[in-house]
């Protein structure tokens, strides 16, 4: 088996690329959280929460495995993986943010707050995310302690085996760009 060399990158080339690549990253959360913002999530009222929860879980998890995938086969998969980081640790704290807001919704008691809006529950959720707990707004009922507790422990999965697996995505990529052949489009 031969092995392909892998391409040395001028320094212009390396921050034109890693320029690119941020700005993908930024495109990605700008529109995940554009999408939160004109999401009708009044709609989803009738829908039993543990169910949109779900299946907005299963879809995060979707996401993370094609994001994976595209950072093995990415020719440079470090630079791959911000991007994959970009679309997934949003799409997560947006999902508890809405789950917040539709909690919110349902019973307004739910939260020490006479109202939580859209940038009120994101706000609670990065600052669970952040383990900063500020205080100013928090559960006030045992289904919203509960939906907190989950946040939590999942906080705990996506920060340690989630970073893991995309750590270990980029070695994989590493390896197949040094060893075989590259995607079509190069990345």
């Amino acid at each position: 088996m031969t092995t392909a060399p892998v391409p040395v990158l001028s320094a212009a080339e390396r921050r034109r690329r890693l320029a690119v690549g941020l700005l993908r990253a930024l495109a990605i959360t700008v529109i995940l959280g554009a999408g939160y913002y004109l999401a009708p999530l009044d709609r989803l009222s009738s829908v039993p929460l543990w169910l949109a929860l779900a299946i907005g879980l299963l879809a995060l998890a979707v996401v993370a495995a094609i994001q994976v995938r595209a950072v093995i086969r990415s020719r440079y998969p470090a630079l791959k993986a911000v991007e994959a980081l970009a679309a997934t640790a949003p799409l997560f704290l947006l999902l508890f943010a809405a789950a917040y807001f539709l909690v919110a919704q349902e019973d307004p008691s739910n939260f020490t707050v006479e109202t939580l809006t859209r940038t009120d529950s994101l706000y609670f959720t990065v600052t669970i995310f952040a383990t900063v707990g500020f205080g100013d707004i928090s559960p006030a009922s045992e289904a919203a302690r509960i939906l907190v507790m989950a946040q939590m422990i999942l906080d705990l999965i996506v920060l340690g085996l989630g970073i893991r697996i995309f750590v270990g995505a980029i070695e994989v990529g590493r390896q197949k760009t040094s060893n075989g052949p590259q995607t079509p489009d190069g990345r």
